[in-house]
């Protein structure tokens, strides 16, 4: 990956000059990108990663402009996406079936939001799983309870913010003085790189685009299809022991399963880590299946 990727020019005009050029880029049918992938994991083929990276840039791009409301440049913001998504190319395993942007996604917020924490002095304070939390979500859910007022909240709201959030209401109220540029939507905002606007011009909006929500709901399919395959490997005793112990939302216990067998804790754990096995081994080789079927596929030729 050693090859250059567009930059944002600073100034009037440099975020738009940056999206039509990125735009340039061809979108990858799937069975180019997984040869492109397996290119660079078994060859480190350079290329293939920078074409991997730089046909999903405008992932990147929409991602980031999600974090607008943030106040930082938007240009660092894209800039510290694209980073995460370089990370993903490296850990990208295309025999497992998934599609890049749906895993590299979760690298790029991670890598935007590691950003912002660093940017937010307010916020090196702490960075506390339950802080981080607050700075991502308290915009999103003071917008579902209509608590956009200024000021302080009010102590039903704080309430409410806090069981939805699972935090303390002291860390409500102190996230919430901090992250004072609620106080008006049509308050303006800084310029930054250029742009100008009012704060309802920056919200976030954390809904998914129609096109992730079906590429999440296909891959959700397809691993579910997978599991239920790999699971025809299990016998009775092990597939029931298996779906109480890892597909329940209440799992049972080892106690409880071992007096419905009328065998020993240790037994039923036994068996328990057996099947985990047996389904794993299963779901690789559906996994290894789809590839070569991907593979046969890219190898026939046009109709």
């Amino acid at each position: 990956m050693a090859q250059t990727l567009p930059s944002i020019v600073s100034g009037e005009g440099g975020l738009s000059r940056y999206l039509e050029e990125i735009r340039r880029f061809p979108m990858l049918q799937p069975q180019e990108e997984y040869m492109l992938a397996k290119r660079y994991q078994e060859h480190e083929d350079t290329g293939a990663a920078h074409k991997l990276v730089t046909s999903h840039l405008r992932l990147v791009a929409k991602i980031a402009m999600g974090y607008r409301g943030y106040g930082l440049p938007i240009g660092e913001v894209i800039s510290e996406g694209n980073v995460g998504l370089m990370q993903a190319v490296k850990k990208f395993e295309p025999e497992r079936g998934f599609r890049l942007a749906t895993y590299a996604m979760w690298w790029i917020k991670a890598s935007i939001q590691e950003y912002i924490l660093r940017s937010w002095s307010l916020v090196k304070m702490g960075t506390t799983a339950n802080q981080k939390r607050l700075f991502f979500n308290l915009r999103k859910v003071k917008g579902k309870i209509q608590a956009l007022d200024e000021g302080d909240l009010k102590p039903e709201q704080i309430t409410e913010i806090a069981t939805r959030l699972n935090v303390s209401e002291a860390e409500v109220i102190s996230m919430n003085r901090r992250l004072s540029g609620d106080a008006s939507l049509n308050a303006p905002i800084r310029a930054t790189e250029g742009e100008s606007g009012e704060w309802q011009d920056w919200l976030v909006d954390d809904h998914e685009s129609a096109e992730t929500i079906l590429i999440e709901q296909d891959e959700l399919d397809n691993r579910r299809s997978m599991l239920a395959g790999a699971m025809s490997v299990l016998n009775d005793r092990e597939k029931r022991i298996f779906e109480a112990r890892r597909l329940s939302e209440e799992p049972l216990t080892l106690e409880e399963l071992s007096g419905e067998f009328d065998i020993s804790r240790e037994r039923v754990r036994q068996i328990e880590v057996r099947a985990f096995e047996k389904v794993q081994d299963a779901v690789k080789a559906a996994a290894k299946r789809q590839a070569q079927a991907l593979r046969t596929i890219e190898a026939q030729p046009a109709a």
